[in-house]
């Protein structure tokens, strides 16, 4: 398995900076936070995403994912949120990354939800396809474990569009690693990997020191022959508190290195 790490743990900070800790610490991608107070953003000219574009290959980290905020669950017009995705698509095909990420954020009857979010996905797919990028919906929010998200997944039906399985909210919503991986093994994008020190306090921890099962789940991924990537999203936009990211990457990927010869 391929490791990365995501910006979301190193808020604001330049994309060549960025990238230089990658390589410093042995990751081999980068999950990329799209969001407007971002270096990565949506409004970036083309001339920008060409130049982003350039970084990534002259230092040999790959751009896994964009990491968006579009909600393909959430009640109003599609109208807005496809138009919101189409554009991350986009910035994922100028920049060379494989997957654009997307949350849930449904409201109201769970059916209703699942409609909306197959209607929209089904809709966007087409746009993946062309630009040959893949949505994944992460496990999040309204639907937090693996088998809330097949429930829209299954429906789509559409090889662009996929799932992004995120260990700390199937824990949250009660899936054991096994059945997480038994519900999105299919169409598993990546993982994205943590740790908290338990369900009142998800401050995030350098991986190895909470509660959250990535033994199992490194187990679960090796037994079912899974070579994709494990991404570490540490939390740091959220919690200021929280010890700096580049001091924690290099026992981070120690970490993560060990788990998989242990698990092979």
């Amino acid at each position: 398995m391929k490791l990365a790490f995501s910006t979301l743990g190193v808020p604001g900070l330049p994309v060549p900076d960025v990238l230089a800790l990658a390589s410093e610490h042995g990751y081999h991608g980068v999950e990329l936070r799209a969001h407007p107070e971002e270096p990565v953003r949506p409004g970036l000219s083309p001339a920008e995403r060409a130049d982003v574009a350039a970084l990534f290959r002259g230092s040999g980290i790959e751009p896994l994912c964009v990491a968006g905020y579009a909600r393909v669950a959430a009640p109003g017009d599609d109208a807005a949120v496809l138009g919101e995705l189409r554009g991350l698509l986009r910035l994922a095909h100028d920049l060379g990354a494989p997957f654009v990420r997307v949350f849930p954020g449904g409201e109201g009857p769970r059916e209703e939800a699942d409609a909306i979010a197959a209607r929209r996905l089904g809709t966007a797919a087409e746009d993946a396809s062309a630009l040959g990028v893949r949505i994944l919906l992460e496990t999040h929010d309204s639907h937090r474990t693996g088998a809330d998200a097949i429930r829209v997944l299954g429906p789509v039906g559409h090889r662009q569009v996929g799932a992004l399985w995120d260990v700390m909210h199937t824990w949250l919503g009660g899936e054991q690693p096994a059945q997480t991986y038994a519900a999105l093994a299919p169409q598993l994008g990546y993982v994205q990997v943590k740790d908290i020190a338990s369900v009142e306090d998800t401050t995030p921890l350098p991986l190895g020191a909470g509660v959250l099962p990535l033994t199992e789940c490194v187990e679960v991924l090796s037994r079912g022959g899974w070579d994709g990537w494990l991404c570490w999203e540490y939390e740091k936009r959220w919690y200021e508190q929280a010890a700096p990211l580049p001091g924690l990457l290099a026992a981070g990927r120690d970490h993560l290195v060990r788990l998989l010869g242990e698990a092979a």
